[in-house]
């Protein structure tokens, strides 16, 4: 495997004790059952920056973990860093309007390939020509991912160096504050929402350096940053013709795993032909569907306690998951 293939994630160098991650939490919570499963007894710092300016109606979440939750707000926190550092603010915009510029031209490349792709599965030809295209259609996909993800991360390279958020005296004196509140917690728990939001936050705020030691149990879009690749993905979306999309990389807590939440809702799990795309475009990370009141735990490079889990095969078939050592 090529080193552009290998995977492009953000990491700390001491990881969480064990990563949750759950299937939607909205309608028929999960969460308390899998904290309880891993003895956490202490207060949980929570995480709902994705939904934006719903941040802090978390009444029933708190409720869900026993009146232990502790709200981080990163979304307050971050208007606050950007209301009181405007250069920061307009430093930031300028990397997002880039990192949005990257997305529109990397979907319309990934419209091409993915029709391409299509079109040679349609054509008839000996079996080994077949294949051998077909693979080499994989390739062209692949290829263009990681090429995303490349230029994605020199977009952020080039605001880290240029910006250096984290010594700016207002965003050190939130990073100071979180660490602190950190401190006191034995787990993270982080929601989904709006992903780009959520992932800019993590970001921002440097989580990925207050998990070590703890346990992180992450839901929906929560599920999906916490891995090294974010997947954008919906098979049958209300207009338009429905084509998974490489976000950006994620915190890379979990590596290995593309991680596909409410498949009830956006996978077409029945459609070989789309299932083995996915699979053998990700691979060999694997691919996992999270339905409701599903569950898988990582943990010293291993997936555990699999409750309701579907990995997505190269053969176009969806199988419960069981416990296995990531690629």
């Amino acid at each position: 495997m090529s080193a552009r293939r290998s995977g492009h994630h953000r990491t700390s160098r001491t990881g969480p004790r064990a990563v949750v991650l759950l299937g939607a939490q909205r309608f028929d919570p999960s969460l308390g059952a899998a904290v309880e499963e891993l003895g956490v007894k202490g207060r949980i710092a929570t995480i709902t920056a994705g939904w934006q300016e719903r941040e802090a109606e978390d009444d029933d979440l708190d409720e869900h973990l026993g009146g232990r939750a502790i709200n981080l707000m990163l979304h307050q926190r971050g208007e606050d860093v950007f209301r009181r550092d405007p250069e920061l603010l307009d430093a930031h915009r300028r990397r997002q309007e880039a990192l949005r510029h990257r997305q529109d031209f990397y979907r319309i490349r990934l419209g091409y390939e993915l029709e391409a792709q299509t079109v040679i599965r349609q054509r008839s030809a000996p079996e080994a020509i077949l294949a051998d295209e077909a693979s080499a259609s994989i390739d062209a996909i692949r290829d263009l991912d990681a090429w995303h993800l490349d230029k994605c991360a020199a977009v952020r390279r080039d605001f880290e160096a240029e910006m250096a958020p984290s010594s700016r005296p207002v965003v050190a004196e939130h990073l100071a504050e979180l660490r602190r509140i950190v401190s006191e917690c034995d787990a993270i728990a982080i929601g989904g929402g709006h992903v780009a939001t959520l992932l800019n936050r993590l970001e921002l705020f440097r989580v990925a350096e207050l998990v070590p030691s703890r346990f992180v149990f992450a839901w929906c879009g929560g599920a999906m940053v916490v891995s090294d690749r974010v997947v954008l993905f919906h098979d049958s979306p209300p207009q338009g013709a429905g084509a998974a999309e490489v976000l950006d990389a994620g915190l890379g807590l979990v590596p290995g795993t593309v991680v596909l939440p409410q498949p009830e809702e956006r996978l077409r799990l029945d459609d070989a032909e789309r299932v083995e795309l996915m699979a053998r475009r990700f691979a060999p990370a694997v691919c996992i569907a999270m339905p409701a009141r599903s569950r898988i735990t990582w943990t010293s490079r291993r997936f555990t306690s699999v409750h309701g889990v579907l990995g997505l095969m190269q053969d176009g078939t969806s199988i419960p998951l069981k416990s296995a050592t990531a690629s």
